[in-house]
């Protein structure tokens, strides 16, 4: 492509989203997932878009963020992931600059690297995935990508979408260097708006994205277990509910408030003694956590008796 061609092609208000990305499926769940990383700020609004029971799209290098809405928009009128992607490299006449990758809700995938997409610049097709990567530091981004996806078999499917990006990082990465990453996972079959992403998080700007992002990851986790619980404290199933609180703290023991209604459950719970020693901890941390208490019975958020109550507070 002409240099003087490139006015009609790149827009300035897009952004040139050089990166390694993944779109994948699992074929039990049905779940569908994109994960990015680039020297680039905020990379998650312009490369990873997807919808529930509909698709996941990577659209980078040269970015065109379109790629995304119409994607998924051509998914949804049951083009094939191959047919979308050939419909909208058809009518582009920057495609030789793109990137893109896309998965169905089939598990069919489809990709595109342009051929002035700057070196080291490849993608790996799988059954069910698609990795891709431009203007990385060395050869073999993709190939430790789709290695490690293919490792990871039987994982959770943002677990292994993690460990494709940090095996992408782990080979050179970007050559520019770390600045922000993404991942987004959406169910399988068509739902809710609100619940159209299972996780979705974001880092727009840190020298350890994927660090950063993991991290993340982890604090989704341990408020899964948090969700369970109270769904679980909702149910009157309280044995559950302990233990879902239980597991959330395991995974993160300085959280004040994974403590702090673990043993709000416990008094609940007729078990005030237990509940005791963990809320003293947690006043002596933060009063703030003291006054809420006192909030608590008048919702029935808080079940005890006066007397009870008098201990707790009293701590």
């Amino acid at each position: 492509m002409a240099l003087n061609s490139f006015s009609q092609v790149f827009r300035s208000n897009e952004p040139l989203v050089h990166t390694f990305s993944i779109v994948a499926r699992d074929s039990l769940t049905g779940e569908m997932a994109v994960g990015v990383q680039s020297h680039w700020f905020s990379v998650g609004t312009s490369v990873p878009w997807a919808e529930a029971g509909v698709g996941a799209i990577a659209t980078q290098s040269f970015v065109d963020k379109s790629y995304g809405p119409k994607g998924l928009e051509l998914l949804k009128k049951g083009f094939t992931a191959k047919q979308a992607l050939d419909s909208l490299t058809k009518a582009d006449p920057g495609r030789d600059v793109r990137q893109v990758a896309i998965v169905d809700n089939k598990g069919n995938v489809a990709a595109h690297t342009g051929k002035s997409c700057i070196q080291y610049a490849k993608q790996i097709m799988g059954i069910g995935f698609s990795v891709q990567s431009n203007m990385m530091l060395g050869p073999m981004v993709c190939e430790n990508m789709a290695r490690a996806f293919r490792a990871a078999a039987g994982k959770p499917l943002a677990e292994r979408v993690l460990l494709a990006l940090e095996a992408a990082q782990e080979a050179g990465g970007d050559i520019r260097g770390m600045q922000a990453a993404a991942l987004i996972v959406v169910p399988g079959t068509h739902t809710e708006i609100w619940n159209n992403k299972t996780v979705d998080l974001r880092i727009d700007d840190d020298p350890h994205p994927i660090k950063e992002l993991r991290r993340l990851y982890n604090v989704h986790l341990a408020y899964q277990h948090m969700n369970n619980g109270d769904l679980a404290v909702e149910k009157n199933n309280m044995q559950l509910a302990m233990n879902e609180y239980n597991s959330a703290m395991k995974m993160f023991p300085s959280n004040l408030e994974m403590q702090y209604w673990t043993a709000i459950t416990l008094a609940n719970n007729k078990q005030v003694d237990k509940a005791l020693p963990m809320l003293k901890k947690i006043f002596t941390q933060d009063k703030n956590w003291k006054e809420l208490t006192r909030r608590l019975p008048a919702v029935a958020l808080l079940t005890v008796s006066e007397a009870d109550l008098k201990k707790i507070l009293s701590e």
